[in-house]
C-alpha cells in the first residue's frame, strides 16, 4: 500500500475530532473528551511518520493528491489539491509531532477545566487550519488555512472570556493580523492577474514574462502578511499579549504553528522574491531589527510567559534573516529545532505556573531548583538550546544563520554583527531568567505535594527534551526545492563569536542576577519603556487607535443615520397611531372598513 495516498487523512483526523467534539457537546466525560483530543493528534503524527518515512525511501521529490475538483476560476480552475515535497513533509511533521506532544500536555493542564471540550475543538481545528495551509498546492487553500489559523488564534487566546485581559489580548491579535493578512489578500489578487493562476506550481514555475512593478508589489504585500503572522515588526504588538491564554495555546501559536506561518509563506514562494531586487534585504532587515528589539524588551520582562514571548519574537527574527540571507534551508532547520525548545520551555513554564498556583511573575518565585529538580532541568536545557550552546539543536541552526548571513550580498556584516548582538541579548535575558526563578531567593510558600512531578505532566516534556538537545543532529534535505546548499568557508573567529558573546552573557547576568538576598525588579522609567514593548502600543495608541474613535464619534451622527432615525421613528410612530385603534370594540372596526370604502370609492370618483 502506497501510504503515500493516505496524505488527506493527516489533517482529517483533526477535523474530525474537532467537528464530533463539537457535535456532542456537553455529552460527554473529560476523559474521553481527552481521549479524542490527543487521540486524534497521535493518529495523524504517526500517520505522517510513515508517509515520511515512505517518501524519503522512494527517494521522492514530491506528491500531488488532487480530492477533488473546486473552484472555476476564469480559464484557471482550481483543485482541492494537497502537495508534499520536503519543505511541507518538514513543517507537517513538526505541526503533528510537537502539536501530538502539546495536546498530550493540555489535557492534563485543562482537565479540571468545565470547557476542556470546548477547548480540544479550538486546538484540533487550530491544527487543521495550519495542515491545510502547508500542505494546500494553491495560495487560496493555503489563504483558507492562514485565515483559520487566525480565527483560531482568536477563540484560544480569548478562551476564558471571564477574563478581560483575555477579551482584549483576543482582540488585539484578530485585529493586528488582520492589517496583514488584508495585505497579503491584495498581493494574491495581483499575482493572479499577472500570471493567471494562484497554483503556487503553476505561479513559481512560471516562464511568463509579468511586470516588475507588480512583482515588487506582490511580494511587499506578501510579506506584510508573513510580518503580521509572524510577530516582526511593525506588526509585533499583539503576541505579548496573547500569553493571556492558556499555556497549551502558548506553546502551540509559539513553537508548532502560528508565528511560523510567515516563514513558510517566505520559504514556499522564495523564486518570486528571487526575481525583484530589494525585497529580501528587506527581510533581513526586518528580521534583524526585531531579534534586538525583542532582546532588549525580554529583558525587562517580569512575567515568564512574555519572556518566552518576546524570546520567539527574537527567534523568528532569526528566520527572518535567514531567509532575507538567501539561507531558506537553515531558516527552515532553525524553525525546526525552535519548535522542538521553545515547546519545551512553554511546557514547563505551564508546569512551574501551576505548582505556584497559577502565579507567573519570576521574582516572587526562585529556589525551584530545589523545590522542582526536575522541572527546573527540563527549564535549563529548553534555555540553553535557546542560547544556543554547542551541542544543543538551537546551535545547529543559528550558527548556519549567521554564516549565511556574513557572506550574503542581501545581508553582509553589518546585519551579521546584528545578529551577535542579538545572540548576546539572547543569552542575557535567559540566564536572568533561569537564575532569578531557579537559584534566587525563595519567595513562595510550595506545599510537599507541589514538589512531586506528575506523569501527565512529565512524559509529554521527554520527547521535546530529547529533541532539544539532538534535534540539531537531524539531516534535512531541501536540494529538490530551494537548490544545492552552499557551505561558506569563514574565518574561525566569525564562527564561534556568537559562542563567545553568549558566554559573555552568561557571566553578565552571573554578576547581576544571580542569587542574592533580595533581587527586585527594576522600575525605572526606561525599564518600564521596555517592558511596555518599547512604546510600540503606546505609538498605535496614537496614530490609530484615538483618531479613528475620534472619526467614530463624529460620525455617529451623520446625514444617512439621521435618515435611518427618521425612518425608525415614523414605523414607531405609525404603530402607535394603530395600536390605538385596536381597542376591541366591534363598532370600531365596522366604522374603518366603511371608512376605508368610502376612501376608495372616494379615490376612484375623483381619478376619474
Amino acid at each position: 500500500m502506497n501510504m503515500q495516498n493516505l496524505l488527506f487523512l493527516v489533517p482529517l483526523f483533526p477535523l474530525a475530532s474537532s467537528l464530533i467534539l463539537l457535535l456532542l457537546a456537553g455529552r460527554l466525560s473529560a476523559k474521553i473528551v481527552a481521549v479524542l483530543g490527543v487521540g486524534s493528534m497521535g493518529v495523524a503524527a504517526i500517520l505522517t511518520l510513515f508517509i515520511g518515512i515512505e517518501f524519503i525511501d522512494m527517494g521522492s521529490h514530491s506528491f500531488q493528491q488532487v480530492l477533488f475538483n473546486w473552484l472555476p476560476i476564469a480559464d484557471a480552475p482550481l483543485n482541492f489539491g494537497l502537495h508534499l515535497d520536503q519543505l511541507s513533509l518538514v513543517m507537517m511533521s513538526v505541526i503533528t509531532g510537537v502539536g501530538w506532544m502539546i495536546h498530550w500536555y493540555g489535557a492534563a493542564y485543562m482537565f479540571a477545566d468545565k470547557d476542556i471540550q470546548r477547548f480540544f475543538v479550538y486546538m484540533n481545528l487550530f491544527v487543521f487550519a495550519m495542515l491545510m495551509l502547508v500542505l494546500g498546492d494553491n495560495l487560496v487553500l493555503l489563504y483558507l488555512g492562514w485565515e483559520g489559523v487566525g480565527l483560531c488564534s482568536f477563540l484560544l487566546i480569548g478562551f476564558w472570556q471571564h477574563k478581560a485581559d483575555n477579551v482584549i489580548a483576543a482582540k488585539k491579535a484578530f485585529v493586528v493580523t488582520r492589517v496583514g493578512d488584508t495585505a497579503m489578500m491584495i498581493g494574491l489578487l495581483i499575482l493572479f492577474s499577472e500570471f493567471g493562476s494562484l497554483h503556487i506550481n503553476t505561479i513559481v514555475d512560471s516562464t511568463v514574462q509579468v511586470s516588475q512593478s507588480n512583482l515588487w508589489l506582490a511580494c511587499i504585500l506578501l510579506v506584510g502578511g508573513a510580518v503580521g503572522k509572524s510577530a516582526q515588526l511593525p506588526l509585533q504588538t499583539w503576541l505579548p499579549d496573547a500569553m493571556a491564554g492558556p499555556t497549551p495555546v502558548s506553546a502551540l501559536i509559539h513553537a508548532a504553528t502560528m508565528v511560523t506561518a510567515g516563514v513558510y509563506l517566505i520559504a514556499r514562494m522564495h523564486p518570486l522574491f528571487l526575481q525583484v531586487d530589494g525585497v529580501l534585504n528587506l527581510v533581513a532587515w526586518i528580521g534583524a531589527l526585531t531579534l534586538v528589539l525583542a532582546g532588549i524588551a525580554a529583558l525587562a520582562q517580569s512575567d515568564i510567559k512574555r519572556i518566552l514571548a518576546y524570546s520567539t519574537m527574537s527567534q523568528i527574527g532569526y528566520m527572518f534573516l535567514g531567509l532575507g540571507a538567501l539561507a531558506f534551508d537553515a531558516a527552515i532547520f532553525h524553525l525546526m529545532t525552535h519548535a522542538f525548545f521553545k515547546a519545551l520551555l512553554f511546557l514547563t513554564a505551564g508546569s512551574i505556573i501551576l505548582k505556584m498556583h497559577h502565579q507567573q511573575d519570576i521574582y516572587k518565585m526562585g529556589g525551584l531548583f530545589r523545590a522542582l529538580p526536575l522541572t527546573s532541568t527540563f527549564l535549563l536545557i529548553g534555555l540553553l538550546a535557546l542560547v544556543a550552546f554547542p551541542g544543543s539543536s538551537g546551535f545547529f541552526s543559528k550558527e548556519a544563520i549567521l554564516a549565511a548571513t556574513y557572506e550574503a550580498h542581501t545581508a553582509g556584516p553589518t546585519l551579521w554583527w546584528i545578529g551577535v548582538l542579538g545572540a548576546f541579548l539572547t543569552s542575557l535575558y535567559s540566564f536572568r531568567l533561569l537564575f532569578i526563578v531557579c537559584f534566587g531567593p525563595s519567595n513562595h510558600d510550595l506545599k510537599e505535594a507541589d514538589y512531586k512531578p506528575s506523569s501527565q505532566f512529565v512524559v509529554p516534556l521527554l520527547p521535546l527534551v530529547t529533541l532539544a538537545v539532538i534535534g540539531g543532529f537531524i539531516s534535512l534535505d531541501f536540494v529538490q526545492v530551494f537548490g544545492p546548499v552552499h557551505h561558506p568557508h569563514l574565518p574561525l573567529w566569525i564562527e564561534w563569536m556568537p559562542v563567545a558573546v553568549a558566554l559573555a552573557g552568561f557571566i553578565l547576568a552571573w554578576i547581576l542576577y544571580f542569587p542574592r538576598s533580595s533581587i527586585r525588579s527594576n522600575d525605572g522609567t526606561f525599564s518600564q519603556f521596555c517592558r511596555d514593548g518599547l512604546g510600540f502600543d503606546w505609538l498605535y495608541e496614537r496614530l490609530f487607535t484615538r483618531p479613528l474613535q475620534l472619526f467614530a464619534r463624529i460620525n455617529k451622527s451623520d446625514v444617512i443615520d439621521h435618515f435611518y432615525h427618521f425612518v425608525g421613528w415614523f414605523n414607531f410612530s405609525l404603530n402607535e397611531i394603530l395600536v390605538i385603534s385596536q381597542n376591541g370594540k366591534l363598532r370600531w372596526y365596522l366604522f374603518g372598513t366603511l371608512a376605508g370604502c368610502a376612501l376608495m370609492l372616494g379615490g376612484v370618483v375623483w381619478w376619474h
